[in-house]
């Protein structure tokens, strides 16, 4: 794959995620892609899409701004910020449901992208959940343990 091709993924991938189009972002993954998150993984195409699924339902307006990206031979890592309204439901790492907020939250990462065959085949995303989640009213409280 050319850095040109990887470039048209990524940018693929960038479109699909701020019209939230569940298909045409699945479409820029193998089937059994792999996507690593602060919050888990994902393996494959069904749980791609659900990790996706509950983004979209949490931050129903979500938008990604890139602010770089490299390309170079293996893997393309970008820079960016999502920005967006807390006004649905949002899974936590802990199993939890924290319902809508209505806080607006601009959270700051970088993720990194392997692609084979114009596929996406790794994507590691990287962002500081304590930067998300106290902009949604969370507080970082450790045990007396």
């Amino acid at each position: 794959m050319t850095m040109g091709d990887a470039r048209a993924l990524k940018d693929k991938l960038l479109e699909a995620f701020n019209a939230h189009d569940l298909d045409l972002v699945l479409q820029c993954h193998s089937r059994d892609a792999v996507l690593v998150t602060p919050g888990g993984v994902a393996e494959g195409h069904d749980q791609i899409a659900s990790f996706y699924e509950e983004i979209f339902a949490g931050f129903p307006d979500l938008c990604m701004t890139i602010w770089h990206t490299v390309f170079c031979t293996d893997p393309a890592v970008t820079e960016w910020m999502l920005t967006g309204t807390h006004n649905g439901p949002l899974v936590l790492p802990s199993g939890g449901v924290l319902d809508g907020t209505g806080r607006h939250v601009a959270v700051r990462g970088t993720s990194a992208c392997s692609v084979g065959n114009n596929k996406i085949i790794t994507h590691r995303i990287y962002y500081d959940q304590l930067e998300l989640y106290s902009q949604l009213g969370g507080e970082l409280v450790f045990d007396d343990h």
